[in-house]
């Protein structure tokens, strides 16, 4: 019997809906994939079993050769007989731990490894997936998703699995067993069962709500305390110290209300599970003790029963944490599915590896963003020649970015073409595309890590040596040397030790040691000094010779020696020409050069 099987039929029992099963139905592959380890550990849990129910047959013989003894008032091999089969018991006492041990290292472990292959499933899915695909989603709900959800599917894999095959095999056996002693006192022993089956369920929902509550309100007080330490500066600056402190401490009152709240409910689990074992064991003395009298049964089997009612209590009552755990986790991989069933928009369709040579082409290019319905470009037109320059200029909000995006391929054009080497953007090899431009955005984002391994992030392969040239180009590397550590300079989430300028240059110098065909400068020299953009400028002019190169920016001086710039506004080319040209035109191009230089 197969472990979905098994857990079905649990499921069944306990009238939850096989609605439930369909989400977990994407999780048989990987069970399929570990089907080895899971039969194993099927036939460990079966090892297991038998070793634990024939210590309740050692006792009852021990206790009938004991009162055999006293009957014929023999008192010769007493001890013996006591020694022998008190070292049976000990002796599958250890054989079932050894099984058990097994068992846990199949089973469980089998869970940790599927645990590892999916989440490595959705992060190569998440990269996978567009950049409009996390302007719908939340950094915390994907990372929730691949976190909490997954540590929850892992429970119906591994836990949720191995007690529902234990307790079949348990329960199958113990039965029999008894049922080869007694159909009647097994009838009588088994009555309570059902209701502690059924109240466990009942109690572990009520358990797992109140628990949803508790989560629930631990991450709000997470929440609350994150941005209270990212934004510690402005709570100080506005002294507002007190609400915030305020705000922290009415959260933590409900917290602490609810988890009071659990911690009531789950005081009723082991009194139930003790209250309905102890009237089994109540029948079992009594049904026993008549049955005995009739000389159907011997009084060792009164203990083989207590024995069986006592190894069954535990897997009886998990039927409910069970139900509960495949519910948790059907919810969590119906979210998890949610995301690894999208189909990502940007697709790879060439397996071609052409190099690509810088020639870039925009034929009537339109662009509206699915998700907030912004028209950001609107008909562009414009041609850039391989080994050329050319400055994008625009306001805030223009669609500058967007023409980047475009040509990265992080967004499809809605309407109208993008040629690169004369061949429409789609039918490029994407992998070949990316790796062939280098793209500095505004924010020069960088990774916690050290220096090194930022400026490194554009290359597998490199040597110090050629680290060091790249942060020369971009003139920081004066500043790295002079870090007590150097290159080795720990930088921080989002290079936090560093200023916005030296964020912006490790950037920069990612790109020049990536080394690619075209360069895009994406305003990334906004919080640097305008001496030292020159000279950046001036090392990128000696870097790129005959690579194409895009720069956007809203300062003029930047664009001024560009072979061509255009002029963007409401997603519109307004102005298209030299800098001298554009000058001479007198208009919006030429209005903010005037504007600039009075400044």
């Amino acid at each position: 019997m197969s472990a979905n099987l098994l857990i079905i039929f649990v499921v069944s029992q306990n009238g939850l809906n096989h609605f439930f099963m369909q989400h977990l139905k994407y999780l048989n592959k990987f069970l399929w994939n570990y089907r080895t380890t899971l039969l194993l550990g099927l036939f460990f849990v079966f090892i297991t079993n038998i070793f634990a129910i024939y210590p309740a047959e050692f006792v009852r013989n021990a206790l009938d050769s004991l009162m055999e003894k006293i009957n014929t008032q023999e008192n010769d091999n007493i001890s013996l007989i006591l020694l022998k089969y008190g070292g049976l018991i000990i002796l599958f006492a250890i054989l079932k731990g050894v099984f058990l041990y097994f068992t846990r290292q199949t089973l469980i472990v089998m869970s940790r490894k599927i645990e590892y292959d999916l989440k490595n499933e959705v992060f190569n899915q998440y990269q996978k997936l567009s950049l409009g695909f996390y302007k719908k989603n939340k950094t915390g709900d994907l990372m929730n998703r691949i976190t909490e959800d997954i540590t929850k599917v892992r429970m119906y894999l591994g836990p949720a699995i191995m007690y529902t095959i234990n307790l079949s095999i348990l329960f199958s056996l113990v039965v029999y067993k008894m049922c080869c002693v007694s159909l009647t006192l097994t009838a009588y022993v088994l009555l309570p069962l059902p209701i502690l089956a059924i109240s466990c369920y009942l109690v572990s929902n009520k358990i797992n709500k109140k628990s949803e509550k508790v989560q629930s309100q631990l991450s709000t007080i997470t929440s609350i305390s994150q941005e209270a330490f990212s934004g510690i500066r402005i709570i100080k600056s506005f002294t507002n110290e007190e609400n915030s402190i305020d705000l922290f401490y009415q959260n933590c009152k409900k917290y602490t209300k609810r988890q009071i709240e659990l911690v009531k409910l789950e005081a009723m689990f082991i009194p139930l599970i003790v209250t309905l074992i102890g009237i089994s064991t109540v029948l079992i003395i009594y049904i026993g003790g008549l049955e005995v009298f009739k000389g159907n049964i011997t009084t060792g089997n009164i203990a083989e029963f207590i024995i069986y009612v006592n190894m069954l209590a535990w897997p009886v009552a998990s039927v409910g944490w069970v139900t509960s755990l495949i519910q948790r986790a059907a919810a969590s991989q119906e979210r998890v599915n949610e995301f690894l069933n999208i189909v990502p928009e940007i697709q790879n369709t060439s397996d071609s590896k052409n190099p690509i040579n810088g020639d870039i082409e925009f034929k009537d290019v339109s662009l509206v963003y699915d998700d907030t319905k912004i028209k950001a470009l609107n008909k562009i037109n414009f041609k850039i020649s391989a080994g050329k320059q050319i400055g994008i200029f625009g306001k805030t909000g223009s669609g500058k970015t967007s023409i980047v995006n475009l040509i990265c391929r992080l967004y499809d054009v809605t309407d109208g073409q993008i040629k690169i080497n004369d061949l429409d953007i789609k039918l490029n090899n994407l992998n070949t595309l990316r790796l062939s431009i280098g793209y500095i955005p505004q924010d020069g984002y960088l990774f916690s890590g050290t220096i090194r391994e930022n400026i490194g992030f554009a290359n597998d392969i490199f040597d110090d040596r050629d680290i060091e040239i790249a942060a020369e180009k971009a003139e920081i590397l004066d500043e790295i040397n002079s870090f007590p550590d150097k290159f080795d300079t720990i930088i921080g989430e989002r290079g936090i030790q560093l200023s916005g300028g030296q964020r912006q240059r490790l950037a920069i110098a990612r790109v020049f040691l990536k080394k690619p065909e075209i360069y895009i400068f994406d305003d990334c020299l906004s919080a640097i000094d305008a001496n030292k953009e020159q000279e950046i400028l001036e090392n990128l002019r000696k870097e790129v010779k005959d690579k194409t190169t895009i720069i956007i920016s809203h300062r003029v001086s930047t664009l001024e020696k560009s072979d061509n710039i255009i002029v963007i506004d409401q997603g519109s080319i307004i102005e298209n020409g030299t800098h001298k040209s554009l000058i001479k035109n007198k208009g919006f191009y030429s209005q903010m050069h005037e504007n600039q230089s009075n400044n």
